[in-house]
């Protein structure tokens, strides 16, 4: 058996989710989104956040 890379994959968060982390409500993390201090993927019709860009955003000091 070859060895095969996977790819890596990131814990998405939900809109919610980072709401909470943040101890903000869900209209503040649209509004990071919209000026692009969070990072979004669409996934069907719901917008997940990597969690690395979470964690990314708490570094720079957002709290």
């Amino acid at each position: 058996m070859r060895n095969v890379a996977r790819p890596v994959v990131s814990r998405m968060l939900t809109v919610r989710e980072v709401a909470e982390e943040l101890a903000v409500c869900w209209a503040t993390v649209y509004a990071l989104l919209e000026r692009g201090e969070l990072e979004q993927v669409w996934v069907g019709r719901s917008i997940r956040i990597p969690a690395a860009s979470l964690e990314s955003l708490l570094a720079r000091g957002h709290r």
